[in-house]
């Protein structure tokens, strides 16, 4: 007997071919368990299977006891350093501290005052694109999502690169990841202002990066219409840039620098890969979600002092009744993180300073209610095998909306201060010449006689 696949009609054919590729393509979850598999490479409790070494970023969230794991307070190092002291570091000494502290993830050590000097002078040099860029690459063939643009752009500098751009020495990946950590911002802010004047009917604005300004003031400088910003706004940009620049090489993104340079390939092809990979709602677009999910909060909840109506309505999204149905609070809980993510507690310290200079402390206070109740709603309705609390993306998006920045430009931003890390992860796996990395994969796919054209149905 010939087997025959499945009967569809439509006027559709490509219902006919989603159809097959779900039927065909689902694998019995039950698999998994029965040969070990650690499905996003995570065990059950939480640990990431171990595929790698860095010396880049740390992410600390547990002790192990006699093999007990006991969570802790996270933490968070570049290269052995905690972001608490590097954050209070530079914010004592009333300075920007971005581009210090991609001095650290590229170079493993914090630049005395000649080196930082002549590091952010690099920096302001490589900040414009090539003539022409703009015009040809990004006003010419504008598209509504800027991540895309991005990635679309950092391919396209490859054919701008005027010495080997294929070259993978050492000398010239550095070159190569400088010059792209530093017109990133550009790449970004072009791509929004050709979205918002070719989809939106809003006035065109090019400005010229300044050479004397931090990154995160040439963003505020370039992105806003009349280029100005206060020094709080700019501080806090400035921060959101640092907590977000590193967060170890397992993250998504990361990783994917880590196995796209393995094969060999070029700078670009592997940033724009890094790209891709932080585009995802489940990486760098979590935000988003946040601020949305905030959004339909402010029209549901009447009273937002009101505790018991707050509960309500996150349990409400836990069980799927309430804003995208996924059955998720976004921006509580993190895939290392149990206690507390580190990141979020900094950010959110500074968040309250601008939220007060802003006059919107109500808002400020509606967050924080919903962190510290949160968990309690999750913990009552879900099993869970470690705590959870809020993480980065819970207040980043708060920030950012205090910024006046454009929703579009939210996972940008998160894209203008990981290519540090990238960079970093790039240049660890080019020095270690470390092998192809090719994890396996078991198929489990029945054997099939092949059948002639002329005999199936």
């Amino acid at each position: 007997m010939i087997e025959q696949n499945t009967l569809y009609t439509s006027t559709d054919p490509f219902n006919e071919l989603t159809h097959l590729a779900q039927e065909n393509n689902l694998i019995n979850p039950e698999l998994f368990t029965k040969y070990a598999v650690k499905r996003g490479l995570r065990d059950l409790d939480g640990r990431g299977v171990l595929v790698g070494l860095t010396e880049i970023g740390e992410v600390h969230s547990y002790i192990v006891d006699e093999n007990e794991i006991i969570p802790v307070p996270g933490r968070l190092l570049y290269r052995g350093i905690d972001i608490a002291d590097i954050t209070k570091g530079y914010l004592t000494d009333h300075r920007y501290g971005f581009e210090e502290t991609t001095y650290l993830l590229l170079f493993g050590k914090l630049p005395n005052p000649r080196q930082l000097e002549n590091f952010n002078k690099i920096l302001s040099e490589k900040r414009k694109l090539p003539d022409d860029f703009v015009r040809d690459m990004i006003l010419k063939a504008p598209t509504k999502d800027i991540m895309n643009s991005m990635a679309r752009s950092v391919l396209a500098l490859y054919s701008y690169d005027e010495d080997n751009p294929d070259d993978t020495s050492l000398s010239n990946v550095l070159k190569q990841c400088i010059h792209l950590i530093s017109c990133f911002p550009s790449l970004a802010v072009y791509g929004y202002q050709a979205y918002a004047h070719y989809h939106q009917n809003q006035s065109l604005y090019i400005h010229t990066p300044r050479p004397e300004l931090s990154t995160a003031e040439n963003i505020l400088y370039m992105l806003r219409p009349n280029r100005k910003y206060t020094e709080l706004e700019a501080l806090l940009l400035d921060l959101a840039l640092i907590l977000h620049a590193e967060h170890g090489g397992g993250n998504n993104s990361s990783f994917t620098t880590h196995l796209v340079t393995s094969s060999g390939t070029d700078t670009y092809s592997t940033i724009a890969a890094a790209l891709g990979s932080l585009k995802g709602p489940r990486h760098g677009g979590a935000n988003l979600k946040v601020v949305k999910m905030f959004e339909d909060m402010r029209e549901k909840i009447k009273d937002w002092q009101d505790e018991e109506e707050i509960c309500t309505y996150l349990t409400k999204l836990l069980n799927k009744e309430a804003f995208d149905k996924a059955g998720l609070i976004y921006g509580i809980g993190h895939a290392v993180y149990s206690i507390s993510d580190p990141r979020a507690i900094i950010l959110k310290e500074y968040a309250g300073k601008l939220a007060a200079a802003k006059g919107v402390e109500d808002e400020f206070e509606f967050y924080t209610r919903i962190e510290r109740l949160a968990p309690q709603v999750i913990s009552k309705a879900r099993k869970m095998y470690k705590g959870v609390s809020a993480n980065v993306d819970f207040y980043s998006g708060f920030v950012y909306s205090l910024l006046d920045l454009p929703l579009e430009m939210y996972t940008p931003i998160f894209a203008i201060a990981r290519i540090a890390g990238w960079s970093a992860h790039r240049i660890e796996e080019i020095v270690n010449a470390g092998k192809i990395i090719r994890p396996a994969y078991k198929s489990v796919a029945q054997r099939k006689e092949y059948i002639p054209l002329s005999m199936r149905q």
